[in-house]
C-alpha cells in the first residue's frame, strides 16, 4: 500500500536534525512501516507519525504487533525529543 507522510512530519524531521538526530525518511516503504529512522547517542527508534486525531491504519497496527523491537507513536515534535531523549522533559 502506497504510504504518504502526515502534515506534521517534515516539522518534527528538522526538530530531530536540530537536537542532533540524524533522521531517515521511511515513509515510502509502506507496508505498515514506520515513517522514521532516527539516530540518536548511539541508539535507534523507530517512529510512527500521526496527527492528532489519526489512528493506525491496519497495515501499520499489523506491523506494530509483529516487529520484534520497540517501535513508538509521536503526534508533535515535543512527544518525538521525548522518545529520543526522555530525560529532556518532553512528555513521551
Amino acid at each position: 500500500m502506497k504510504s504518504r507522510a502526515d502534515h506534521n512530519q517534515a516539522e518534527i524531521v528538522e526538530g530531530l536534525k536540530k537536537i542532533g538526530c540524524l533522521v531517515m525518511v521511511l515513509t515510502m516503504v509502506g507496508n505498515g512501516c514506520p515513517d522514521l529512522l532516527v539516530g540518536f547517542r548511539g541508539r535507534n527508534y523507530l517512529i510512527e507519525i500521526k496527527s492528532k486525531y489519526a489512528r493506525l491504519s491496519n497495515d501499520q497496527r499489523r506491523w506494530h504487533i509483529l516487529w520484534r523491537g520497540e517501535v513508538a507513536i509521536a503526534h508533535t515534535l515535543d512527544e518525538a525529543i521525548g522518545i529520543v531523549d526522555p530525560q529532556s522533559g518532553k512528555p513521551i
